[in-house]
């Protein structure tokens, strides 16, 4: 039996989240935010959603000697996550995102540290089997292919969220390969668009369906899509009126592989998605609101609101 459910790849970031603006910030303009909090996020996202949601989850990640490292180990400990793959440096590790944050979307400011020349993760496929291995985001970088060699003789499937550089399109033969390396794939619906170059996001996941297996489609509040052997689903957004949607890709992510590691049907791990990105717009964050299986089953549980 794997040790694990999920391996988690990925660098931590700390996230400094401004609500409550009027507008979007101007050169030369003071523009003043009403609300403000600081959070973990990055991977530390997804691998917390997990860990709620009752899975037993491995992340790699590295951290530093600055305060911002510091800052998100303190949230680990707090959380009871497991911190056996983690890699300390002796040295500034400082990832910061400032998120100028809206109700139906977020502009983002970023600084990163140069990383480490050996990242945790790669110490980590080579130590740790696991149902699952999770990347929040898609890589298709020069340590794709020995990654693939370790991942597949521990048989563990492979999922990626869509978050990309700009550049990132399905005519490189780099992001080609990596498409078809993958078992989800799970962009939203920009990323899908500018992947493929489809403004439709049915005909997007039509054209990524036919290099990955499973694709889902995340398109906030119009809901989610997904496609899996031919078969196409569509679940409706959660209705609520988000605070904050940072991080609520990566925590419908964390619901979506807890449904499916339960061997649920693919329109029942969408709505455990939906459910679990939907109540993570309740509070700032990906994480600042708690969600549990409790609560996603309870929430599911409850019979359809009537049509007006």
């Amino acid at each position: 039996m794997p040790d694990y459910d999920v391996l988690v790849v990925g660098d931590y970031c700390l996230d400094l989240i401004l609500t409550g603006l009027p507008s979007l910030p101007e050169l030369g303009k003071e523009i003043v935010a009403t609300g403000c909090a600081q959070i973990p996020g990055g991977a530390y996202n997804a691998a917390v959603a997990m860990h709620r949601l009752g899975l037993r989850v491995a992340w790699a990640a590295d951290f530093g000697s600055d305060s911002y490292s510091q800052f998100v180990l303190d949230h680990v400990r707090a959380e009871g996550l497991d911190q056996t793959h983690f890699v300390h440096h002796p040295r500034p590790l400082r990832n910061l995102t400032i998120a100028a944050s809206f109700p139906a979307d977020r502009a983002f400011l970023a600084y990163y540290d140069p990383a480490p020349a050996i990242p945790a993760a790669v110490r980590a496929l080579s130590r740790v089997r696991a149902r699952v291995l999770y990347v929040p985001g898609l890589y298709s970088g020069p340590l794709l292919d020995a990654a693939l060699l370790m991942v597949r003789a521990r048989r563990m499937q492979i999922v990626m969220d869509g978050n990309s550089y700009e550049s990132a399109r399905m005519s490189s033969p780099r992001v080609r390969r990596a498409l078809r390396a993958v078992d989800v794939l799970m962009p939203n619906a920009s990323e899908a668009h500018r992947l493929t170059g489809e403004p439709d996001v049915l005909r997007a996941l039509h054209v990524l369906a036919s290099l990955t297996p499973c694709v889902v489609i995340k398109d906030g509040a119009g809901g989610a899509y997904a496609c899996e052997a031919g078969e196409i689903a569509y679940v409706p957004a959660l209705p609520v009126q988000p605070l904050d949607t940072t991080g609520a890709g990566d925590t419908f992510d964390a619901g979506f592989v807890a449904a499916r590691l339960d061997g649920r049907l693919l329109a029942e791990c969408l709505r455990w998605g939906n459910v679990v990105g939907g109540l993570s717009t309740l509070g700032p964050g990906g994480t600042g609101r708690v969600v549990t299986r409790a609560e996603v089953e309870a929430r599911l549980a409850q019979p359809p609101a009537p049509l007006p």
